[in-house]
């Protein structure tokens, strides 16, 4: 198996067009797990690791840092410039935990950005991130505030690259704006939501990604996992993501309906019926399809048992055919969007 590579935006970075996504290492996958499925992607030629300084989910203060520790360690034995890394900065949305700053908030503005790097290096063991990316917008600040945040630690040798985070189209250009007229780094990359589930990066961002040469790296690719099927049929797998959190107050209960829902079921059904015709699994589909898009750089796929992995790597060799792809929005449009 070769796992294909592209390169992200106007950057000096070739990635495999698969990445790692670290997001349950250290909790739904222990650290001996998550060893394991890091040294088979590795040796499969996954060279593209995600991680962030709230990582790992489900939420409890405790967890934080701990996807970024256990990468760290796994890379002390790794030759460092083989792989490439990229963690995020949280900022004001907070995400899972962040630490309390008395009497305010974080912030993406120079004096928390330099923190949180220094504490992500500390904790991945090495001296330079290769991709740095805001988390979270932050409305309240002057996007040329954070911008320079950013530019004093690509300065400084301790980022190479820069991208954004769960992003709007408005966002985006702005900031390219800023970027171009300052001459300030620009955002090379964009890690948004976008599956067959989820294809709102379509609409306007999909346009500046192409025009601007912005990668996209998409997360949940799988939808969460839905597109699997494992939640087909009313089940509710343990220890499944969505099986924990539909439970939760708040946000675990709207996350879970967002992405577990009548529709997206409905999805999910005649997805794996166009995989079956292609003899893969829904799994291998979905990752593909992500990966037909050409505003695509890498597409972020994690795993918490090593077995998962085979379905996941094998999208790299799946060329879906143009008219499996028109029958994929004609579901879309049936389903997800419909017209009336």
């Amino acid at each position: 198996m070769a796992i294909k590579r592209r390169r992200l935006g106007t950057t000096g970075l070739t990635v495999s067009e698969i990445c790692l996504g670290t997001m349950t290492f250290g909790s739904h996958a222990d650290e001996a797990t998550s060893v394991r499925i890091l040294d088979k992607a590795f040796d499969a030629g996954v060279d593209f690791l995600d991680v962030a300084e709230v990582y790992p989910v489900p939420p409890k203060p405790e967890y934080a840092g701990q996807s970024e520790l256990i990468v760290g360690k796994w890379l002390k034995d790794k030759p460092r410039d083989s792989i490439v890394i990229a963690t995020k900065v949280a900022g004001p949305g907070g995400g899972w935990f962040v630490p309390p700053v008395r009497g305010g908030r974080t912030s993406l503005d120079r004096h928390h950005i330099e923190r949180a790097v220094e504490g992500s290096l500390k904790r991945l063991g090495t001296d330079y991130i290769d991709l740095y990316q805001t988390h979270w917008p932050d409305p309240e600040l002057p996007i040329e505030v954070t911008l320079e945040g950013l530019d004093r630690v690509i300065r400084a040798g301790k980022v190479r690259y820069v991208g954004a985070s769960n992003e709007t189209a408005y966002g985006l250009t702005k900031a390219l704006y800023a970027s171009k007229s300052l001459g300030l780094p620009k955002y090379e990359t964009i890690q948004n939501n976008f599956s067959l589930l989820n294809r709102r990066f379509e609409d306007e961002l999909a346009n500046v990604c192409r025009r601007e040469k912005v990668s996209l790296i998409p997360y949940s690719p799988i939808g969460g996992g839905v597109l699997s099927g494992k939640y087909s049929g009313g089940k509710w797998p343990e220890p499944a993501r969505f099986s924990t959190y539909r439970n939760n107050p708040a946000r675990g209960q709207a996350m879970t309906k967002r992405f577990v829902n009548d529709r997206t079921l409905a999805t999910t059904e005649r997805v794996s019926k166009l995989a079956a015709e292609l003899s893969v699994s829904p799994v291998t589909f979905a990752v593909a399809w992500s990966l037909s898009h050409d505003f695509v750089g890498s597409s972020i796929v994690g795993a918490t048992r090593v077995e998962q992995l085979d379905e996941i790597l094998a999208a790299s060799e799946l060329t879906i055919p143009s008219e499996l792809l028109g029958r994929v929005d004609e579901i879309s449009r049936e389903i997800l969007y419909p017209m009336g």
